[in-house]
């Protein structure tokens, strides 16, 4: 939502598409079992990409894997659902590198989806698990599952843009809302 409203920015994609840079997050809100199971109101992330004059949306997505689609297609099949969020805002963080993690994600595509890393993380909420399990909160530590959807968003920005965008979590824990409230995004519009 708009920070300073408690309503979302509505706006048509094709008025807005040139605001949106290569990098910038972009989070659904729908009810989902990441949604339900997490700590927000956002199911899924990706990143915005430019290729020419095309404005792809690069995901891993449930069924799917890592993939590549355009934006407007996403928009079309889930009006008023998509916000985006700016990367880097003001350019607090001078060092990132959009392209950096705009090849990152594209290296993603054609990955499996990281189901048993998605588990994982949701198990981590239940008040049982919670109390015998300590997740291992080393952002360095080498996962070798496949990655969930915002988990590939802050690998992208961290191990391909240099900017991690929730510190002090790890990116196989990092939820979507934990994106959505992070400092290093900031929400710019609701695209219908």
């Amino acid at each position: 939502m708009n920070p300073n409203s408690s309503e979302p920015r509505l706006v048509v994609l094709e008025s807005v598409r040139h605001y949106i840079r290569d990098a910038d997050l972009l989070l659904f809100r729908r009810r989902g079992a990441i949604a339900i199971a997490g700590r927000g109101e956002h199911c899924h992330a990706a990143k915005a990409a430019w290729w020419g004059n095309d404005l792809f949306c690069l995901e891993v997505m449930q069924w799917h894997g890592g993939r590549a689609v355009t934006l407007a297609s996403q928009v079309r099949r889930y009006p008023g659902c998509i916000e985006v969020y700016q990367a880097n805002t003001a350019n607090r963080w001078p060092n990132y590198d959009r392209q950096g993690a705009i090849r990152f994600m594209r290296q993603m595509c054609g990955c499996r989806y990281g189901y048993a890393s998605l588990v994982g993380t949701a198990l981590l909420h239940l008040p049982i698990v919670r109390w015998f399990v300590r997740p291992d909160w080393d952002d360095e530590a080498v996962d070798r599952r496949p990655p969930f959807c915002s988990q590939a968003c802050a690998m992208a920005d961290r191990l391909g843009g240099g900017v991690d965008p929730v510190e002090h979590l790890p990116d196989r824990l990092t939820e979507p809302a934990d994106l959505a409230r992070s400092p290093f995004y900031q929400y710019r519009f609701t695209l219908k």
